[in-house]
């Protein structure tokens, strides 16, 4: 089993991406798998006094501290879920992991190969401001949150400033390279 993580920042177009593998590989969006933690946390209940994902993201996507502490609850519990996850699939030819910040430090080592799905910054802005309904400030918060370093580590980029079809065609070209499809 190939275990491949797929990264991108926010509005990158990750999610089209895992549709596109979903047709014939496993993949698991990590932001669902942390939501579940996030609603079931007696300890994020402690620290934030809340468990309104809402609440607790204007906090963490304000107050870098905050952000740091809901990691350190939430990431070692994602590092057991994709050791479990990879334990549970050996017979698959490949398990895609989707998330975006799975260069941290609590993932290194877990995956075979790593692929970035990139778009410009503006042009995430504009998704992000169009899908999520938020204010250009309250998506700026966001997605300057994040730091793109998956990007520089990396095996492949799949760029998705075009149509799906393109997004598609480059994306076949990575699963080409990885043997998993055939020309």
């Amino acid at each position: 089993m190939i275990k491949i993580a797929l990264e991108g920042l926010i509005a990158s177009g990750k999610s089209e991406v895992e549709k596109l593998l979903r047709k014939d590989f496993l993949v698991v969006d990590l932001d669902k798998v942390s939501n579940t933690i996030l609603d079931n946390s007696k300890e994020i209940l402690e620290e934030f006094k809340t468990l309104d994902r809402k609440k607790i993201a204007s906090v963490v996507f304000s107050d870098s501290k905050k952000r740091e502490k809901l990691e350190g609850i939430i990431y070692p519990q994602l590092r057991i879920f994709i050791l479990d996850l990879f334990d549970k699939n050996q017979d698959k030819s490949a398990v895609f992991v989707s998330g975006a910040l799975l260069y941290k430090k609590e993932f290194v080592g877990l995956f075979d190969y790593s692929i970035f799905v990139d778009a410009p910054y503006n042009l995430r802005l504009q998704r992000l401001i169009k899908r999520n309904n938020f204010s250009e400030l309250e998506a700026k918060k966001r997605m300057n949150a994040q730091i793109d370093k998956s990007k520089k580590t990396a095996n492949y980029i799949i760029n998705n400033t075009g149509s799906i079809i393109e997004l598609k065609n480059n994306l076949n070209e990575v699963l080409l390279k990885l043997n998993l499809i055939q020309s």
